[in-house]
């Protein structure tokens, strides 16, 4: 009878088991199922992509006829000595900073001040947000107008504020037309990191806040103990976001520019793009668009190493 009875258990164990491996299985079917297709998508569009572009880059091709030229690294030791690409590279890393020191703060600051006690902080919420929304093209076009030499918006305001001698044509001038374009990109990418910055710091709890106020601690005592700390993940996350995008911007170069006056404001991607799609060497370009995906990936590396390694020692 014991041995019926142990068998009889051990077969309930066996089939309880067979059930949850089972249920486990389908599980892990139903998450395949529903994220092979994003998987897929990824694989084709971006890690292919990746693959390929290196491929290419070992090639004089033009991109339009079959015959593809082995090189090896020939185009790599090229790019090396392309005193064009180090301008263009030079231009980024221009970008990178102002970038980090400007769209950042002034995110930051905008998303602080739709906390105040203001009167029409939801009008002021949707101008803050408006230069995001706008189309890079009209952007671009409308800076144009605004640094125009001649007729230019910024122009008018220095002769009518007795500055005559600071108008130029600022996108003509190769001294002063990177410094206009980052202008723009700035104050149009700066509303983006508001809406981060703002998102976050309404999930900070409201008791911490009570808990300082009771302390005694002043306005900036908070920021500086409460807020920034808790802040800290999201401007990992908006620093990595602002260099990557720095570093491969593209559009609102190409319309204002297109990379001149004399390469003054020349980019990696807009040198890309005028060595593929106008000089049609496929295999250059290729060259130049693998390099910045090597320079962002090992500056996205450099970083998260380094937040990993300070939140180890806290």
């Amino acid at each position: 009878m014991l041995e019926k009875v142990e068998k009889l258990s051990a077969q309930q164990v066996t089939t309880s088991t067979l059930i949850k491996k089972a249920k486990k299985r389908k599980e892990i079917l139903t998450i395949v199922g529903f994220i092979a297709p994003a998987l897929i998508v990824y694989g084709v569009y971006v890690v292919y992509s990746i693959f390929m572009t290196f491929y290419y880059s070992m090639f004089d091709w033009s991109g339009i006829d079959k015959n593809l030229v082995f090189l090896g690294l020939d185009n790599y030791i090229k790019l090396f000595q392309d005193d064009i690409f180090w301008k263009s590279l030079g231009n980024n890393s221009l970008l990178v900073i102002t970038s980090l020191l400007t769209q950042i703060p002034l995110g930051l600051i905008m998303a602080l001040l739709l906390f105040s006690p203001i009167r029409g902080m939801r009008f002021f919420r949707s101008i803050y947000f408006m230069p995001f929304l706008m189309s890079t093209v009209a952007i671009g076009i409308l800076f144009i107008f605004i640094y125009d030499g001649n007729f230019g918006l910024l122009n008018g305001l220095l002769g009518a504020i007795g500055l005559e001698s600071l108008q130029q044509a600022w996108i003509g001038n190769e001294q002063t037309a990177i410094w206009a374009v980052i202008a723009t990109v700035c104050w149009q990418f700066a509303p983006f990191y508001m809406i981060l910055f703002r998102a976050a710091i309404v999930g900070i709890p409201e008791e911490l806040y009570e808990a300082a106020d009771i302390d005694g601690a002043k306005k900036w005592q908070r920021f500086k103990n409460i807020t920034l700390p808790l802040l800290m993940p999201i401007i990992i996350t908006s620093s990595i976001l602002s260099i990557i995008g720095s570093l491969k911007y593209f559009d609102l170069i190409y319309v204002m520019t297109g990379g001149g006056p004399n390469n003054s404001t020349e980019l990696m991607a807009t040198y890309m793009y005028r060595q593929t799609f106008t000089n049609f060497n496929m295999g250059y370009g290729s060259t130049i668009s693998f390099s910045m995906f090597m320079i962002a990936l090992g500056v996205t590396v450099v970083i998260l190493l380094g937040d990993k390694r300070r939140r180890g020692e806290e």
